[in-house]
């Protein structure tokens, strides 16, 4: 893992975020984690082993709540439960999505009211649970997890390309609309990152080789280099950022 900076503020700090067992979520707590926040994390599989190697890696202990981010009382259940833990949420991360690949003449209503319901409305129930308490502290941060496809217009996975850009949306309004309680809302969206998913279902050493041809820096991205931008994004030292969305893509998207 690069050597990253600390930051005090983080230290204490109660911090919920999803799918926070595995591949880019799995760095992120324990990013978390080493900076001595408080962090609880949802996902549907056990993370009953990961919290005890986290424990053992790190000294601190995230706490694991079982949870289908789809349904939202399950939801906002679990960000209670992490409230009544940790205190009140001070930092959300929505993490968790879902990139199955699907064809657009092939998808009925049903997939579509799934995968929207994992990429796009758990995002949005998520905040709406950790606001009011955001709001009785004073303020707070949120960074939503979203992607590089949708800049890209990349096919095959036409469902979490819109949920991506809708993401950005949200992320802007949010931010307008909170920024007088103090509550910070930006958008993390990371390139290629080589999880073992990917490697496991998408990747070839063709479409690797296509991928890197359009990134500025010749390095595949590992889980690993997602976590300092989203500490710099849940600290204090962003204090004045918000309704922004930075990518960490090895420069494959642009802006300015």
């Amino acid at each position: 893992m690069p050597k990253l900076p600390q930051y005090p503020d983080l230290s204490g700090k109660s911090i919920f975020l999803t799918g926070g067992g595995s591949g880019i979520g799995a760095a992120l707590t324990k990013g978390l984690l080493q900076q001595g926040a408080k962090v609880a994390f949802v996902q549907r599989s056990d993370g009953s082993a990961f919290c005890e190697q986290m424990a053992a890696e790190t000294g601190n202990c995230p706490l694991y709540l079982p949870c289908d981010i789809s349904d939202t009382r399950q939801l906002q259940d679990a960000i209670t439960q992490a409230a009544q833990a940790h205190g009140p949420v001070q930092v959300l991360i929505n993490n968790a999505a879902n990139d199955l690949r699907h064809a657009t003449l092939d998808v009925t209503e049903d997939d579509w009211e799934r995968l929207i319901a994992i990429n796009l409305k758990a995002y949005f129930f998520a905040i709406q649970a950790v606001i009011p308490g955001m709001q009785k502290l004073g303020g707070g941060a949120i960074v939503n997890m979203t992607s590089i496809s949708y800049m890209m217009g990349n096919a095959g996975y036409p469902i979490y390309t819109t949920s991506n850009s809708g993401i950005n949306g949200m992320t802007r309004s949010l931010a307008r609309e909170f920024g007088p309680d103090k509550i910070r809302v930006n958008a993390l969206a990371p390139g290629w990152v080589m999880t073992q998913k990917q490697k496991d279902q998408w990747v070839t050493e063709e479409a690797l080789a296509e991928h890197l041809g359009k990134q500025c820096l010749k390095e595949t991205l590992a889980p690993e280099d997602i976590v300092g931008g989203v500490l710099f994004l849940a600290s204090d030292s962003s204090r004045m950022m918000t309704g922004q969305s930075i990518a960490i893509d090895g420069g494959v998207v642009v802006s300015g």
